[in-house]
């Protein structure tokens, strides 16, 4: 068993120091990422003037198969290339591929080429967070929401920086600055690479023990359940940077204050600047709940989280009739409202599903399973590419309702695999225990 990379080094701000590095790294991935984003729908139907069908197809299309190579990359990973190695290469990818995005003729391509590089970092880089901690450390399990921090961080961080300069000085410039905020990420993760987890050599796993089978089989299938729910949550969840982005432009009013009209890319900064401020709050709350042995089991927080997203939708539908009916815009405050609510759902979710998918996860295929929780993003992005198709059918409204309805079905299945989750998550703790005292 490796040990954790923390012993014999101190504390950066009460954690291991290398969980800081992951954080910067991650923060600047996804500030070229999500600056690259914010700009890709506009920068279609505006620029390229594609048909708005047709880029709510590209869009879906990019953004699943961003979470479809990391299954491909993580597999690599586990069986041929270091971690490290994996971030790398990967990371050179995606920064070029932003840089490719400054040409017009290059855009599929451009797509692609940042999608492969993303399948070989995604998965790798979450994977060393576990290794930071011994296995009863109790900082462990709030380690992902603090790095789920630093992926919000950069994504608040991208349609200021990203988002502004495209707005303001050309789509290109944009996509310019979306790759050095990746080589920064980079530059980053070369300079601290010390406070990083070891790697694990590549042994074969010893054989199982045959009391372990029936966990072995099930472990993955209940996985596979959990990921069928967030995949439907998905769909709705996505509509973010694609329909809602739309309605934005077209039914919300921006004048905030003294005829000052904000640009349409910062309000999808305020998602991230909430989960930056909800975080330290709901991990506190978390935590004290643990003390008292009340804090409520994975599945649970999901569940409550698919629920919150299907009110924050039905918030827009009401929005959204209330404008038509009134026949003018939509004022921003209910925007505002609807991604207060829905940052506050969402960290029931995202990150509680990723350290479930973690906590679950075989030792020699850390990479690979972590993969498989992004892989669920691929296909709720492609079905939320195809929902976008429908937003030039149905009302606003509606449509909006149909998103509400959808991450409620998706409450129901997460709160239907509460009682699994549970005994799985006693079985893995449980085998763990077992495994370090054959160890020791």
């Amino acid at each position: 068993m490796t040990a954790p990379a923390a012993a014999g080094e101190g504390t950066w701000f009460g954690q291991p120091p290398g969980l800081t590095i992951l954080f910067l790294t991650e923060m600047w991935e996804k500030f070229s990422f999500y600056g690259m984003r914010a700009l890709l729908v506009y920068y279609m139907t505006k620029q390229l003037l594609l048909k708005q069908a047709d880029a709510s197809v590209i869009y879906g299309l990019y953004t699943a198969f961003v979470y479809f190579t990391p299954v491909i990359g993580g597999m690599i990973s586990d069986r041929w290339l270091s971690r490290r190695q994996a971030v790398l290469t990967g990371g050179a990818i995606m920064a070029l591929g932003h840089f490719m995005m400054a040409s017009e003729s290059l855009l599929l391509p451009a797509l692609a080429t940042i999608a492969i590089g993303n399948g070989f970092f995604l998965p790798n880089l979450p994977s060393q967070i576990g290794d930071l901690y011994a296995r009863d450390d109790p900082r462990r399990g709030s380690a992902y929401n603090v790095y789920y921090v630093g992926i919000n961080l950069g994504a608040f961080l991208a349609p200021l920086g990203c988002g502004t300069v495209g707005e303001l000085f050309g789509w290109h410039w944009g996509f310019t600055l979306a790759g050095f905020g990746m080589l920064t990420g980079l530059a980053i993760y070369i300079l601290g690479s010390r406070h990083l987890p070891k790697e694990a050599s590549r042994q074969l796993p010893r054989a199982p023990k045959k009391s372990s089978t029936a966990r072995d089989a099930a472990t993955p299938l209940l996985l596979l359940a959990v990921g069928l729910a967030v995949v439907v949550l998905r769909g709705a969840y996505e509509q973010m940077g694609n329909t809602v982005a739309l309605w934005t432009d077209e039914q919300v009013n921006r004048t905030v204050a003294g005829g000052l009209v904000a640009p349409l890319t910062w309000f999808q900064a305020l998602n991230p600047l909430l989960v930056f401020l909800l975080t330290p709050v709901l991990v506190a709350h978390w935590s004290r709940q643990a003390a008292k042995g009340r804090e409520p089991a994975a599945a649970v927080k999901m569940a409550l989280g698919a629920g919150g997203i299907a009110l924050a939708y039905l918030l827009l539908a009401a929005a959204a009739a209330l404008a038509q009916l009134q026949g003018h815009p939509a004022s921003w405050l209910w925007l505002a409202a609807f991604v207060a609510v829905l940052t506050a759902a969402e960290l029931f979710v995202l990150p509680v599903g990723l350290g479930l998918f973690a906590r679950l996860a075989p030792a020699q295929l850390a990479s690979t399973t972590i993969a498989a929780w992004f892989f669920t993003s691929f296909f709720g992005n492609l079905l939320a590419g195809l929902l976008g198709t429908l937003w030039g059918r149905l009302e606003h409204g509606l449509y909006f309702a149909l998103m509400a309805g959808l991450a409620a079905l998706a409450s129901g299945l997460l709160y239907a695999l509460d009682g699994p989750t549970r005994a799985a998550e006693a079985r893995g703790l449980a085998a763990a225990r077992a495994g370090q005292s054959l160890d020791s």
